[in-house]
């Protein structure tokens, strides 16, 4: 049988378990078809065996399927033996050392990981090789840290050609002769020191992803996509429900097979498989389109993506009733499987809405799952189809996030090397998912994340050409600007950002003894509500004066506050938080399951390149506007910090006195002339925008020369330079967590 690839769209799924009994007819014979420490099944119609062993073991022979009174693979004189699950080797470890060094890692083994001499270790120092025939944890990763680009490190089961690491530099995976790559076989360092594609993982022919991983990625990677999607659409309160309309906005596809080669029971399965998705969908609040097919030879349409914008199928509770309704002997015998040519329904579909409303198309999120076995033995190469819906929908570079191909490939001989060809290669996200059973599957959709809340999913915006008035607020929907008044008349003026519905995050600095909340306000939202202030809350180790006798007479460490709000905020699509560092929604808003999920990641994936895109908003005669800075860090920052002591009034010989670990670095004119903070700036968000949600990382602070003064539209000078408060800072995350993440003050965060 000729295995053929895949699609590319958002879900593909893959069903074959068997029944266990006897054959219902003699198609080939009986004999011969034992297996050495297990044991073996029939299918309902005898036409298929499938071999099983205990836990801890995998069959060398999975399947053999009877085909014109022969069996295939056909029995041979040594039968086929239970053999122990193996994990990939791990000893292409590169810079440092790997213990214990044996020839074959088993379930249970634990390997510990240790960088040499000059290297930076990240990743899990201790893995252990797991039943499912992977190791726990993340790849370890000995680098130097010295080029533009983290070392992209090499999976176990891995070869990898390439070891530089600057910009437009590429590496190149290869597999161990035994093991399928899946993920990217090559990675380009781009510009903004991140890694094109994903990380390659090596599978066997018994890897498999457990239910939980594959529900952590996919959930968090669907959370996003409603997410955008919802953004586009008006909210009157937090928790309406969010209606796309007709041109739509997110537009998913879902293909299942109903061919021989799956049996009818998972068939059955399967498309209850089909409803806890869209039931899940439906927790979010934004409604899709949706098109529906099952196919063999032929493609049956559920319902089609035109008939459901049109109103004709657009009620999900008789769509499911026809799906449930569709019997397996439907198809008649008419069984094979065309994989090709439901993929080419799902572009002669996505052809029509083009050609209907070309702008709406060009808005859309684009998503296919597909549920099949991938044993395709008709209709040519699916590739081709899925190509041309790349083409159709992705015209750019720039909309590369408007298609997105997932497969769960499921079943004991899914062909994962085709498989991998056809998903959707970004990273941080995983796009395929070999899963045990139709069972399993239906567990991966049970424990995706029921998240009724994605009105108020943090560092959401919408990019508007234009910025004035409300739009601004759209864009930046997380932006407050705080005005104290003092009692001689005066008024100072800071920037804040909404973090929780109860709290705006600020600098300590913008408040003086005396500074009352009832002299405190804050506008926030398009149309400049003005919020009454609870209290302000000052980091506790901030202090203006505390190293004034060392010659620094104004000292920022800890320039952090947080302004409590006497009634937590409804959020809308001009009010919603930024995301912020080491916290599980900004997990989310990276599209990193739980697993991967850590402030060590988090900073890896923001913070990895020796200068840092990254952005902050200043107010000029009522004008909100993005101002554009570079953090500097590696070999960038030791001068940055060296040039504080050219501060005014700043006396003390030891630069890393007036400017910790705790500060990020900006400004100057290399290697870009950056943007400078004036003093209305202060407290306002230092934020990265990674993929399509702003998070913040750090706060305006203070800064060596005020060139505003003379100048209100200033840029950097050589050695001006600005310094931010890292939101990475361990004394800053816990003095957040102790409010933000308190569920007795208004909606939580989870820190990390």
């Amino acid at each position: 049988m000729e295995h053929e690839p895949w699609l590319n769209l958002f879900m593909l799924a893959m069903l074959c378990p068997l029944i266990t009994g006897a054959p219902s007819s003699n198609l080939c014979s009986e004999e011969n078809l034992r297996i050495s420490g297990g044991s073996f099944s029939f299918s309902k119609d005898g036409s298929l065996v499938r071999y099983n062993c205990s836990e801890g073991y995998y069959p060398t022979v999975k399947i053999r399927r009877c085909n014109k009174g022969g069996w295939n693979p056909m029995p041979k004189r040594k039968p086929p033996e239970c053999k122990k699950i193996t994990c990939p080797d791990p000893r292409g470890f590169e810079n440092g050392e790997v213990y214990p060094y044996l020839p074959r890692y088993f379930v249970n083994d634990t390997t510990h990981y240790s960088c040499h001499s000059g290297y930076t270790f990240r990743g899990s120092g201790v893995r252990v090789c797991q039943l499912n025939g992977k190791w726990s944890g993340s790849t370890p990763v000995c680098g130097r840290n010295s080029d533009h680009c983290p070392d992209p490190g090499t999976p176990a089961g891995s070869t990898r050609t390439g070891h530089i690491f600057n910009i437009d530099d590429k590496v190149i995976y290869r597999c161990d002769k035994t093991l399928t790559l899946i993920g990217s076989k090559e990675r380009v360092c781009q510009d903004d020191g991140q890694w094109s594609g994903t990380e390659p993982e090596c599978y066997a022919d018994f890897t498999y992803d457990t239910p939980e991983e594959a529900s952590e990625a996919f959930s968090s990677s669907l959370k996003s996509n409603l997410a955008v999607s919802q953004q586009d659409e008006g909210t009157d309160q937090y928790g309406k429900k969010i209606h796309v309309d007709k041109g739509g906005k997110l537009d998913i596809y879902i293909a299942l097979d109903v061919s021989d080669s799956i049996e009818e029971d998972d068939f059955e399965k399967a498309k209850d498989v089909i409803k806890t998705l869209i039931d899940k969908i439906s927790y979010y609040e934004v409604s899709p389109n949706y098109e529906i097919l099952i196919f063999a030879t032929d493609v049956y349409r559920i319902v089609s993506m035109r008939d459901f914008k049109s109103g004709q199928g657009n009620n999900l509770e008789q769509i499911l009733k026809r799906l449930a309704n569709y019997k397996y002997e439907s198809k008649g015998d008419r069984s094979g499987t065309n994989i090709a040519q439901a993929y080419k329904n799902i572009l002669e579909s996505m052809q029509i809405e083009q050609i209907t409303n070309k702008e709406d198309f060009l808005e859309t999120q684009h998503i296919v799952i597909m549920f099949s076995d991938g044993q395709a033995n008709m209709g040519g190469n699916p590739k081709v189809h899925v190509d041309n819906i790349k083409n159709l929908v992705i015209n750019d570079h720039s909309r590369e996030d408007k298609l997105e191909l997932y497969v769960f490939g499921m079943g004991d001989d899914a062909n994962a090397e085709d498989i991998n060809d056809l998903k959707t290669d970004r990273g941080n996200e995983k796009f395929f998912f070999k899963l045990q059973s139709i069972e399993k599957l239906q567990e991966t959709f049970d424990n995706m994340i029921d998240e009724g809340t994605s009105v108020a999913l943090c560092g959401l915006y919408r990019d508007y050409d234009d910025s004035y008035s409300s739009h601004e607020r759209r864009q930046y929907p997380w932006l407050a600007k705080i005005s104290v008044t003092r009692s001689d008349g005066t008024i100072s003026n800071c920037m804040g950002s909404l973090v929780t519905s109860t709290f705006i995050l600020t600098a300590a600095h913008c408040f003086k003894f005396g500074d009352t909340p009832e002299r405190k306000t804050v506008d926030i939202g398009s149309n400049i509500r003005r919020i009454k202030v609870k209290q302000y809350i000052p980091h506790p180790r901030y202090n203006l004066r505390a190293k004034k006798h060392m010659g620094i007479p104004e000292y920022y460490e800890f320039d952090v506050a947080l302004i409590q709000l006497v009634e937590p905020l409804i959020m809308g699509v001009d009010l919603r938080p930024i995301c912020i560092p080491c916290t599980k929604e900004t997990s989310g808003a990276l599209r990193l399951s739980d697993r991967e999920g850590t402030c060590r990641k988090h900073q890896e994936v923001l913070m990895s390149a020796e200068t840092v895109n990254a952005a902050f908003i200043s107010e000029r005669k009522k004008k909100i506007e993005k101002k554009f800075i570079k953090i500097k860090q590696g070999k960038w920052r030791d001068s940055y910090i060296e040039d504080a002591k050219k501060a005014e009034g700043i006396t003390a010989t030891n630069a890393e006195d007036i400017v910790t670990d705790n500060f990020l670095c900006s400004g100057g004119t290399e290697p870009n002339r950056d943007d400078i903070a004036c003093k209305g700036d202060s407290g306002g968000a230092t934020f990265v925008v990674p993929g399509n949600r702003m998070v913040q990382v750090g706060i305006i602070s203070w800064g060596v020369k005020d060139l505003c003064a003379r100048n209100p539209n200033a840029m950097s000078e050589p050695q001006s330079r600005d310094y931010h408060t890292s939101l990475f800072s361990a004394e800053v995350r816990s003095f957040l967590k102790d409010y933000v993440g308190d569920g007795t003050l208004g909606t939580p965060l989870t820190f990390l």
